[in-house]
């Protein structure tokens, strides 16, 4: 079985939409024709189980959860929407904290690297946590990606934190695909029209200026709010957000077949 394309998205702060980026190319490349799966890594924030209208009211009381019959250690990932999910927020409670020490967070990314069964797939994206602390860097190290995507969103504070997740895979001899500018203004809900909401960055200081490929730019939209269980590649996708979407996931097969 070929092995699937590993994406990692990632961030330098929180707050820039990173796992909407994630879930909704997850489903763009699916819609491509792509089979893919994702891993929700950001370990002491999941979002994407709420994203996805799947949640886990009280907590479980072990990773009994992740013990299959068929494959012994293998764990099949949940199957939504077309694409196959994995996320620590499938065994715990939906506001219960992940509290674990430092040895059992490296058996859970250890079981995240070698025991998921995903089957099939093209690609596999991971859902970074947003920084370049351990938990970022034992993935990128053990995950072997083929290559990274940036996500920011256009202010200062996002670029300047971004540009050291970009020393980070640099230090790993991960290729930076290119960025993606989420929030990059907003889609007036009565005139359709773009408007900027945030000041723009100053050119000399942003990723574009250290070489990192502006691959698409996302308006904000109430449409891809992340809290309604419906990801907007599937309440919408032929509105002009779900297009930036689509765009993306063509420009990265495109990356992939090209490398």
């Amino acid at each position: 079985m070929p092995k699937p394309v590993v994406i990692a998205v990632a961030s330098g702060k929180g707050g820039v939409g990173k796992s909407t980026v994630s879930l909704n190319l997850a489903l763009a490349l699916a819609a491509e024709g792509r089979p893919t799966g994702l891993l929700d890594a950001d370990l002491y924030g999941p979002d994407i189980p709420l994203m996805m209208g799947v949640t886990r009211r009280a907590p479980t009381a072990g990773v009994t959860i992740w013990r299959n019959p068929k494959h012994g250690r293998r764990i099949d990932p949940l199957e939504r929407f077309g694409i196959k999910v994995m996320s620590t927020q499938f065994l715990i409670a939906e506001d219960q904290a992940l509290s674990w020490s430092a040895p059992l967070i490296d058996v859970l990314l250890q079981r995240f690297t070698n025991d998921i069964d995903w089957g099939e797939i093209d690609f596999l994206l991971i859902d970074l946590p947003p920084g370049t602390a351990d938990v970022q860097q034992q993935l990128a190290r053990r995950m072997g990606l083929a290559g990274a995507l940036v996500v920011v969103t256009p202010q200062d504070a996002a670029h300047l934190d971004a540009k050291k997740v970009l020393t980070m895979f640099e230090q790993w001899s991960v290729p930076v695909i290119g960025g993606v500018e989420n929030m990059s203004a907003l889609a007036c809900t009565r005139c359709g029209n773009l408007v900027e909401v945030f000041r723009p960055v100053v050119p000399e200081r942003s990723i574009w200026a250290l070489g990192v490929d502006r691959l698409v730019g996302i308006p904000i939209d109430r449409a891809v709010a992340g809290d309604s269980g419906r990801p907007l590649m599937i309440e919408q996708p032929g509105n002009a957000v779900g297009e930036s979407f689509r765009e993306l996931a063509r420009r990265l097969i495109s990356w992939a077949e090209g490398r």
